[in-house]
């Protein structure tokens, strides 16, 4: 058994409100309810609305159709939010400077599809016999498929080493490097 509802022209945007839809989808309905009784946002109100009107839905399906239904074994099947018009809710801001900042103020329209038959267990492809995904090959990489790569990821850098002198033993703790070896080789020229 299943029962919709829907809820139009709320105030607020849709995508603020599907941040709440988002959190409330594919739950069972008690839970569902108690996230939207607890959630800080302003479209939580509208949408416990909407979902005690789509739970009144479904148990006034049953009594017509004679079938006995219990209200904790529903779970929401699907909720989306639509937007809603936003042009006769124009209004303007006054700004510094004697400007105007133009202020849209949203609609949106909440739906909600309860279900009463049990969620169907998600499974992978291969397990759902997709033999595409089963035999699938991994993906190459990117250099494989003829692509150039450029940049830094190209050419790695080269690794800097200084070039191999004459190891000649130190005097005093001094230290020898490449400067003061030709100091010496120069000051050993002049004097001779």
């Amino acid at each position: 058994m299943e029962a919709i509802a829907s809820a139009k022209y709320l105030r607020g945007s849709a995508q603020k409100a599907r941040l709440v839809i988002d959190m409330i989808r594919g739950k069972d309905v008690n839970k569902a309810l108690a996230i939207l009784r607890y959630a800080n946002k302003r479209a939580a109100e509208p949408i416990t609305k909407c979902m005690k009107s789509a739970i009144a839905n479904a148990n006034e399906a049953a009594e017509k159709a004679n079938i006995s239904i219990d209200a904790d074994d529903l779970w929401v099947k699907s909720a989306y939010v639509d937007r809603g018009p936003t042009k006769n809710r124009r209004r303007v801001r006054p700004a510094p400077q004697g400007r105007a900042y133009r202020e849209r103020r949203h609609f949106c329209h909440v739906t909600i599809l309860l279900s009463s038959e049990p969620a169907e267990p998600k499974e992978g492809k291969a397990a759902r016999g997709d033999r595409r995904a089963a035999t699938a090959k991994p993906a190459k990489p990117a250099e494989s498929k003829g692509r150039k790569r450029g940049g830094a990821v190209a050419a790695p850098r080269a690794k800097r080493t200084a070039p191999k002198t004459e190891a000649e033993p130190k005097a005093d703790g001094e230290k020898k490097t490449k400067r003061t070896s030709e100091k010496k080789a120069s000051a050993e020229e002049a004097s001779e």
